[in-house]
């Protein structure tokens, strides 16, 4: 049955709608219904024009009274307790408006030449572009995790500095007010066990560290075990699922949540914030170019925003416009921020145009209205008619400027303000001298702002571009030095190559950007003239890298995990014939420096173990299970195979262990937020129960890319290399 009061239709058909007085109260997932929007979240056009011939304010009322009775009835059912929002150590969750993902990979936040984190820099970075955040999610997993067995907590502790250096670097910011999450993955059970729970493990992790919250990857709702994992400690862990609550009463303890809106064109309500006004959710769409959505259906809803630029190493920066309204709204939100958690908010407040949104957040000494225009275009007079009271005072506060209130004989006031294209407006009614004066400065900051319209910057997206980074030749070889082969030159190779990232797409700015590509893109065609080279037959050896290790006095300057399987500086007698892992980009390149040969470009090394008729296998076309070591699934690391096993498995030109041994160093790529190695071959190790670890493949026309941070965390126990030297 539908049911259309003025501007409000919807239908008691909606699963989970509560109906009241013959209105239904229509939820879906974490968002609810405004008063003029149908049954599927739209507006009902028809019932939306005559509001403008009916009492928009009575149509209103019943509608809010309707969700204030569902609310009251839904904490009744829960047993609702607010106490994890009444406790001062974690009231600054309600003020966490603006929160980052960021990789820790990101180049404004660690320098790997000074190795030394840069806090400041990235902090400086934030608040010049879009006016700071309040709250970072810093990411030191995904999609790294599974190159090898590390776990989760491994990743994190393997950051430079270790478990020290992170914890003075989450002190960084938290002396600039940023509190600090980090995340815990529910499904990384395929790699090194703990030995704990999921919440002991990261609770004691994130204590050390002196973290202030844990965002719950991939989970619907925190459970309480992290709860009370976090109370047997003592530590005021604030706790942020990324998906919405599998169960209402996960609330109570889950101050804060993201938000994957639907965004249609009336805003919806968010469930969350409309149960608890105090709950913080991060509205968050990380693949969105433009996010004017976004940021209406959170200024709307008074929430906060994700500002998640750094996704996995693509790097989808806000724009300008994009920034600046951003700038806009957290100046609004950290001048009234008691306002935006005010029990009595009053979602789709009237204002008598079609297109126009408002919110009202009363408190005792000011009201806040938060409005956002829809339409394509301006809306230059918009006046809104509020209950007055004696003395008060009304500001535009989206522009910084005090307004003239119009008080008619009914004793209500009318101001006017004027929204641009898909803009924004902010009304505030100051009921006090102390409120008039606590107002001044944030005012003057925000008339600052206003100076330029949001028109006046840019929409334009653009992809950062990338840099293959510079290898020097090496001395030119006529004959291939002993352990190497020589590949011949080719007019015409087809070097094809996918990269094999989880997400993304195949977005532009997406996996990497070869030198003669005009942007980054996941997939790669291009036919190229390389010439004659010489490559290492196998892998460098633990024996090889040994006798470098003699003949230099190699130690690199930042040593956690470098050869990590050795010991007493010398690899076990059984292990001089495997391939050397634990080696980073650096001590990769280093070795090779000293034999007098370099790293391979990945089309050589592609070239070198494909031949020139586009096999997928250096052997052919078809896979042979027995061609390359077994598939290893348990949680610790493969022993690595001898080279030479496998002869049966040489590519075209006689060179061996290119696929399913070891993954092995290329090119490195950079832009100017972050650093990527492109690694091939594949490793035996499969961790198991989940599609989230880092992709393997053994094929030859796909690769892995490995964000790059510092060679403490990049060090892995499955990377590998080989050498090559150009030849004359």
């Amino acid at each position: 049955m539908a049911l259309c009061l003025g501007w409000f239709c919807t239908t008691a058909a909606w699963a989970g709608g509560a109906v009241d007085n013959g209105i239904t109260i229509s939820v879906r997932g974490t968002q609810m219904a405004g008063p003029d929007q149908d049954d599927r979240g739209e507006p009902d056009w028809l019932a939306r024009m005559n509001n403008w011939r009916r009492d928009p304010a009575a149509t209103h009322a019943a509608w809010l009274q309707a969700m204030q009775r569902w609310r009251s009835e839904q904490h009744q059912r829960l047993g609702y307790d607010d106490a994890q929002y009444r406790r001062p150590e974690l009231q600054w969750t309600q003020r966490s408006f603006v929160q980052p993902q960021v990789m820790v990979e990101d180049r404004l936040l660690y320098d790997p030449v000074q190795r030394v984190y840069t806090v400041q820099r990235l902090l400086d970075d934030l608040r010049q572009r879009y006016g700071g955040i309040d709250s970072v999610l810093l990411w030191p997993v995904y999609p790294n995790s599974g190159v090898d067995n590390r776990n989760q907590w491994d990743l994190l502790r393997d950051m430079p500095g270790g478990v020290a250096g992170v914890k003075r670097m989450v002190q960084d910011f938290q002396r600039q007010g940023v509190r600090v999450f980090f995340p815990t993955m529910p499904w990384d059970v395929g790699t090194r066990d703990e030995g704990r729970s999921q919440a002991e493990a990261t609770v004691e992790l994130l204590a050390a560290i002196g973290a202030d919250g844990v965002n719950g990857d991939t989970m619907a709702g925190m459970p309480a075990d992290f709860l009370r994992a976090a109370q047997a400690r003592g530590v005021p862990l604030a706790l942020e699922p990324e998906l919405p609550l599998q169960d209402d009463a996960m609330l109570a303890f889950n101050t804060l949540s993201w938000g994957y809106w639907e965004m249609p064109f009336v805003p919806l309500v968010s469930k969350w914030k409309w149960l608890e006004p105090r709950h913080m959710v991060h509205v968050c769409d990380r693949w969105a170019t433009d996010r004017h959505d976004v940021l209406q259906a959170a200024f709307f809803n008074g929430t906060g925003i994700q500002s998640w630029e750094n996704v996995w190493g693509w790097w989808n920066g806000i724009t300008p416009r994009d920034a600046a309204a951003l700038k806009r709204i957290a100046g609004v939100y950290r001048g009234w921020p008691a306002l935006l958690s005010s029990a009595a908010w009053e979602p789709h407040v009237p204002t008598g145009q079609y297109g126009v949104y408002a919110s009202r957040f009363p408190g005792d000494a000011a009201t806040l209205w938060t409005i956002v225009n829809r339409n394509d275009f301006t809306v230059g007079e918009l006046p809104l008619t509020v209950a007055h009271a004696p003395g008060s005072r009304y500001v535009d506060a989206w522009n910084g400027r005090e307004l003239k209130a119009d008080i008619g004989a009914d004793g209500r006031a009318t101001v006017t303000l004027a929204l641009e294209p898909r803009g924004f407006g902010a009304l505030l009614q100051l009921r006090s001298a102390d409120a008039v004066a606590a107002a001044r400065p944030v005012l003057q900051a925000q008339r600052a702002l206003a100076e330029r319209p949001l028109a006046s910057y840019s929409r334009e997206w653009k992809p950062l571009p990338q840099r293959l980074v510079h290898q020097q030749p090496t001395r030119r070889l006529k004959a291939a030095p002993a352990g190497m082969v020589t590949v011949p030159a080719t007019a015409a190779y087809d070097f094809r190559v996918t990269g094999l990232q989880v997400e993304g797409e195949n977005r532009p700015g997406l996996d990497v950007q070869y030198p003669w590509e005009a942007v980054a893109r996941r997939e790669h065609v291009h036919r190229m003239v390389i010439e004659r080279f010489h490559i290492d037959q196998h892998p460098v050896t633990n024996e090889d890298f040994a006798r470098f290790v003699q003949a230099t006095g190699y130690r690199p300057a930042d040593g956690h995990h470098w050869l990590a399987h050795w010991s007493g500086g010398q690899p076990a007698a059984q292990d001089l014939k495997r391939p050397v892992v634990w080696v980073g980009l650096e001590d990769a390149r280093a070795y090779c420096r000293w034999a007098g040969k370099r790293l391979p470009h990945e089309w050589e090394w592609q070239y070198a173990a494909q031949g020139n008729d586009g096999r997928r296998y250096p052997w052919g076309m078809d896979w042979q299970d027995d061609f390359v070591p077994p598939v290893h699934t348990a949680r610790d690391l493969p022993v690595l195979a001898e080279v030479g096993r496998f002869p049966q498995a040489a590519s075209p030109f006689g060179v061996q262990e290119m696929v399913g041994h070891l993954w092995q160093w290329t090119d490195e790529f950079e832009d100017e937020r972050t650093r990527a190695a492109i690694v091939r071959g594949g490793s035996p190790y499969q961790p198991q129960g989940a599609s989230w670890y880092f992709p393997n493949t053994r094929r030859l026309d796909q690769h892995g890319k490995l964000l790059l941070m510092a060679p403490s965390k990049d060090r892995s126990g499955l990377i590998g290399f080989r050498c090559v030297a150009d030849a004359a």
